[in-house]
């Protein structure tokens, strides 16, 4: 790990999921007042699809908004409502407080094989952004898979459909969770020839369970390297686990920012434990800050 990447300060932002029961909400705030003092640059929280999640994703960004005065990016989908009804949830994120969305496609819910957009819904995560765009917002975030869509057609048609999202208004990318930085910087490089000049933001997973990251990475069309399971594969405890992780995560996070990264996106699973060892690892000191007291997060 070069000096520069210990020295420098980079942005950070986490990514949490709304709670389903009162422990995971009292999980949710544990693991929020754990990362606020790393003074992230925002924090943003999840949605799911056809806004089954709608109220705990509003509950849970008042929360942290009220309590930890963080800056949340609510997520939204085009999933399972018409254009009135997305941006209506939109607005009850600014009511909210929210300055921030990431805006996507979202995926079909359990069940069905393939999106199918809702009758006057928005078909696209393009046509969503044009709509949050015309609405005003002024700061939204898109996805971008370095390893290519499962359904994009070709990585450049990926790509193709990433500059469409940027050109209709969104201001910055968060990419899928990657494992080979050399991966990324190609994506990167390939993006800039394209012409996108919009800040694309790197996702870093801190693995908490193997099985688990691999059934994710199946799912996105995110590759899992070789060395990566056979590392796992020997470690023989839960703790040998935790610190590999951690040194895996933050020597990425690290190489990133000899590349000249200076923002990292790190998707918690609502558990601060390992994305806060990571912060650390590459010199991201906590800061003293005062949090109320907490009721719960949804």
């Amino acid at each position: 790990m070069t000096q520069s990447a210990l020295t420098a300060r980079p942005a950070v932002s986490f990514e949490f999921f709304p709670p389903k029961t009162p422990a995971a909400a009292a999980n949710l705030w544990a693991s929020v007042e754990r990362l606020a003092p790393l003074g992230p640059q925002f924090v943003s929280v999840t949605y799911g699809a056809g806004g089954t999640t709608r109220e705990r994703t509003v509950a849970a960004i008042m929360a942290i908004r009220d309590r930890a005065g963080l800056d949340v990016a609510g997520h939204l989908t085009c999933v399972g409502a018409t254009r009135e009804e997305t941006l209506a949830v939109a607005e009850t994120y600014a009511k909210a407080g929210c300055t921030r969305i990431v805006a996507l496609r979202g995926d079909p819910p359990k069940g069905e094989g393939r999106f199918t957009p809702h009758p006057g819904g928005f078909e696209s995560a393009t046509e969503l952004v044009a709509g949050l765009a015309a609405a005003g917002w002024k700061r939204i975030a898109v996805g971008a898979y370095p390893e290519t869509h499962p359904e994009a057609a070709s990585p450049q048609a990926d790509i193709d459909n990433l500059k469409r999202k940027l050109d209709a208004g969104a201001t910055e990318a968060i990419t899928q969770f990657f494992f080979e930085n050399a991966t990324f910087l190609r994506f990167r490089d390939a993006c800039a020839r394209a012409g996108i000049t919009a800040p694309i933001i790197p996702g870093i997973l801190p693995i908490e369970n193997f099985a688990k990251m691999r059934r994710f990475a199946e799912g996105c069309g995110a590759g899992v390297p070789v060395w990566l399971a056979q590392a796992f594969e020997h470690a023989e405890t839960q703790d040998a686990a935790e610190l590999l992780s951690v040194s895996i995560a933050a020597e990425q996070c690290a190489g990133l920012l000899g590349e000249g990264i200076d923002h990292l996106h790190l998707y918690t699973l609502n558990n601060p434990d390992l994305p806060y060892q990571v912060c650390r690892a590459i010199g991201i000191e906590p800061r003293p800050m005062r949090i109320a007291a907490a009721g719960g997060c949804g």
